[in-house]
């Protein structure tokens, strides 16, 4: 009778169209083994844990969402070794079926590289389409496990928690008249590509035979085939969640090394992290030597280029923010590297529109504009906000002299500007609909950005526990919705 039942429901599962699932289903079931497993770890009954992971990772539901994962990202296009794409419903359909573990292999990765700010090459492994959907399928088993035994202020890839929660946390830690003065700033080095693997083997809650099979894939550059002997590869969907359980229990580490008083705190985001400390003694003598013996235990060393002692008279950066404190005044603003570089892409977004329509450039350049505000608009920006405005203005309005050299300054002002309200220079396009409309884009500007408060998460906060179920409901409205002033120019 059951065998009956499985055939009559495997032979649904086959006539199911990808266009008609029913995604809130699919994403109720897979929430509950998940919370399951997160419950199992809390209770340290980890055989059951492994249990209910492998009820997740065979479920019908759970590889709908890991190959939903890959084919709505923004890697989508992008193929591996094999060259293969899923873009249609029928091949996201036959995706499903092929993330069996049975059987199993996967290819070697694509090496790609690219640049980061010092001009040096950040290495990427792009996987296949399949190996990216097994690794999403076995990271939806993973992170309940990650986000129970995660440290209370690691705030990097993780769900619920984000830079802004980093940086407040910073400011807790760092704003009163006797908060600690001096700061350990660190950079692990490599971190993804030196993660002892044997460690990851032996610590990480996960099917070892599948992750082992990952590590040891290998990689293509340039037409050769590498084997990789250490870390897991940027680019792959679980390396992140991977990495931070490999550096879960540093904070503990640290505290234990220190003794009471030593206003030691340590808030991390992935594998940047400060420490806090009341003198240069205490971070130099204790807390250093307890960051390198509970790296090295995971094949990790600090970067000595990255990593300094300084006060906080002096100020540092830390996730694209500046913080220092002036006096008893302690003030969060824009990094300089972060405002160059807002200037230098809204600049080569004009440039590279010279001969496109103004609508399309705007299309193009106001999700940057907003999205960088909307990032610092918890810290005092204001007035970076206004000198990025008039940075975007002037290289818009050379654009404009250089897209029409012989029309006058006014011509060229009632062109591309209008009136809102108080604002006079409004920069905006027009654009006609199929039905004969027309239709007016303007220019987003920061300055109509309100600076507003972020509310941290709370420490201990899982979204895979039922006690957090209405603190999260309540938070997802308050924290991720913009607020936007209501005489916005875009």
């Amino acid at each position: 009778m059951r065998t009956a039942q499985k055939q009559i429901h495997a032979s649904s599962r086959q006539k199911l169209k990808w266009t008609s699932i029913n995604w809130k289903k699919a994403k109720k079931k897979v929430r509950e083994l998940q919370m399951r497993i997160a419950k199992a770890v809390r209770e340290g009954k980890f055989r059951l844990a492994k249990s209910l992971q492998w009820l997740l990772t065979h479920s019908f539901y759970g590889k709908l969402l890991a190959v939903k994962r890959v084919v709505t990202n923004k890697g989508k296009t992008t193929p591996g070794v094999d060259g293969v794409v899923w873009n249609t419903p029928r091949k996201k359909m036959q995706a499903v079926n092929l993330l069996n573990r049975r059987g199993y292999r996967p290819l070697p990765l694509r090496r790609v590289y690219i640049k980061k700010r010092n001009g040096k090459l950040r290495p990427l492994s792009i996987p296949t389409m399949r190996d990216r959907a097994m690794q999403a399928l076995y990271t939806l088993a993973l992170v309940p496990v990650a986000e129970t035994t995660g440290d209370p202020n690691s705030y990097g890839f993780r769900d619920g928690r984000g830079c802004a929660d980093a940086i407040e946390q910073c400011f807790i830690c760092l704003a009163k008249r006797h908060s600690p003065r001096w700061i350990l700033e660190a950079d692990i080095q490599a971190c993804f590509d030196r993660i002892d693997q044997e460690w990851m083997l032996n610590h990480a809650l996960i099917d070892k035979k599948i992750l082992r099979s990952w590590l040891n894939a290998g990689y293509v550059d340039k037409g050769r085939l590498y084997p990789t002997k250490a870390g897991t590869p940027q680019g792959s969907i679980i390396s992140p969640v991977l990495a931070n359980m490999a550096l879960d229990g540093l904070e503990s580490a640290i505290k234990r090394a220190v003794p009471k008083g030593a206003k030691v705190h340590v808030i991390r985001y992935a594998d940047d992290f400060i420490v806090t400390g009341k003198s240069k003694e205490i971070l130099q003598d204790k807390v250093r030597p307890a960051i390198r013996s509970f790296l090295s235990r995971r094949g990790l060393n600090l970067s000595g280029e990255k990593t300094r002692i300084i006060r906080i008279e002096d100020g540092f950066d830390f996730l694209g923010q500046h913080l220092r404190k002036y006096g008893e005044k302690f003030i969060i603003t824009p990094s300089k590297n972060s405002v160059k570089g807002i200037v230098a892409k809204t600049r080569k977004i004009i440039k590279s529109h010279l001969g496109s329509t103004t609508a399309d450039m705007l299309q193009e350049l106001n999700p940057v504009i907003r999205g960088w505000a909307n990032y610092h608009r918890y810290a005092c920006s204001k007035k970076t906000f206004r000198y990025v405005d008039s940075c975007i203005f002037k290289n818009l309005w050379d654009w404009a002299k250089r897209r029409h050299p012989s029309k006058k300054v006014r011509w060229i002002r009632s062109r591309y500007f209008r009136s809102i309200g108080n604002r006079e220079w409004c920069f905006f396009a027009t654009q006609k609909t199929e039905d004969g409309d027309t239709n007016i884009t303007d220019l987003f500007y920061m300055s109509t950005v309100k600076i507003v408060r972020h509310i941290k998460i709370r420490g201990m906060a899982n979204p895979y526990n039922k006690v957090w179920q209405e603190y999260f409901s309540r938070r997802s409205i308050r924290t991720y919705y913009p607020t936007i002033a209501a005489d916005s120019c875009g």
